[in-house]
């Protein structure tokens, strides 16, 4: 998909550094950088219904403005051949990146621990939009090792189709392999990274098996130490189980050492 890389933006450092990861990755892609700060109408201070131009809601996004500036002044710092555009949005911050990633190639978000709530349960922004959003999510977090793999994995096991071509043309920009978590082909199915090892000849493969009980969690949870990237893929889900990420997902959102994407294949 060639729409531009989003970005998620607040005044936290964690959003910053997700901006400057977002604007080294529409480098890598050839695209436009988008950066969105979410304004949830200020209730206590507006009263429902007064226009965006009265003086309190001026001054909400006056200081969105300013969020803005900062974050397209990194992003140019770090990414100056990069168009970057920028909006202040009303609303519910998972919401508004929920709708703005519908032309988006790519989500991108920093790991300060914003919640929303949905059926009962809580969880972060990231958490939402990998299981939400249309396209897949890179939440910022951690210090990776530059040196290190980019770790694919799977919450049941397969390598999704998505999830794999995400993880190479990832470790082909970045100069590393991949290393599979428990992806290891069935008896009589061909190997699904078969096509992608002849399209990337230069990503070496290596696969990590893990057979205690527990195993593949903790092993996922516990991949961003050495790693780069950790690229988790999951499949689509029901209406019902939409609510909340999966067993992988929330394990590395919650966890990793490093920055986490969440690739979910097509129904």
């Amino acid at each position: 998909m060639s729409g531009p890389v989003l970005v998620g933006v607040d005044s936290s450092a964690t959003a910053m550094a997700a901006v400057e990861t977002g604007a080294r990755e529409a480098a890598r892609r050839g695209v436009d950088l988008r950066l969105v700060h979410a304004c949830a109408w200020p209730a206590a201070t507006v009263a429902p219904g007064v226009p965006p131009w009265d003086p309190g809601g001026a001054r909400t996004y006056a200081s969105g403005d300013r969020v803005l500036a900062e974050a397209a002044r990194r992003a140019r710092r770090v990414a100056p051949g990069v168009r970057v555009t920028g909006a202040v949005l009303l609303g519910d911050p998972a919401a508004v990146l929920e709708t703005e990633s519908r032309d988006a190639s790519l989500t991108v978000v920093g790991s300060r621990s914003v919640t929303w709530s949905g059926r009962g349960r809580r969880g972060s922004i990231a958490a939402r939009l990998a299981v939400r959003g249309a396209s897949p999510v890179l939440m910022v977090r951690g210090a990776p090792d530059a040196d290190g793999p980019v770790v694919l994995a799977c919450d049941d096991g397969h390598v999704g189709r998505r999830a794999a071509e995400f993880a190479f043309t990832q470790a082909s920009a970045r100069g590393t392999e991949v290393v599979v978590l428990d992806g290891r082909p069935r008896e009589g199915v061909r190997d699904p990274l078969a096509a992608l090892r002849e399209h990337y000849p230069d990503v070496t493969v290596q696969r990590a098996r893990t057979r205690a009980r527990g195993g593949t969690r903790r092993a996922v949870a516990g991949a961003g130490g050495p790693a780069q990237l950790i690229v988790v893929g999951t499949r689509p889900r029901t209406a019902w189980t939409a609510a909340l990420p999966t067993w992988a997902g929330r394990a590395v959102l919650r966890r990793a050492d490093c920055p986490v994407a969440v690739v979910r294949e097509e129904r």
